[in-house]
């Protein structure tokens, strides 16, 4: 049996209430996991861009 599989059989047997709770935590992890993927995607563009802005500067092509 998987870890998923033994997840959903465990949240089978617990009261409502609990189960509420256990998907107010699963939408918080989701949330978090969508923020860290836009907080990486956003920064990976970050570096090259500011290179790119350095060397635009050395060349002389814009001031600061």
């Amino acid at each position: 049996m998987s870890v998923h599989d033994e997840t959903i059989a465990k949240i089978r047997q617990l009261p409502e209430p609990l189960v509420q709770e256990v998907n107010d935590f699963v939408e918080l992890l989701l949330m978090r996991s969508e923020v860290m993927e836009v907080a990486e995607s956003d920064f990976c563009e970050y570096l090259p861009n500011l290179q790119e802005y350095e060397e635009r500067l050395a060349r002389g092509e814009i001031q600061w």
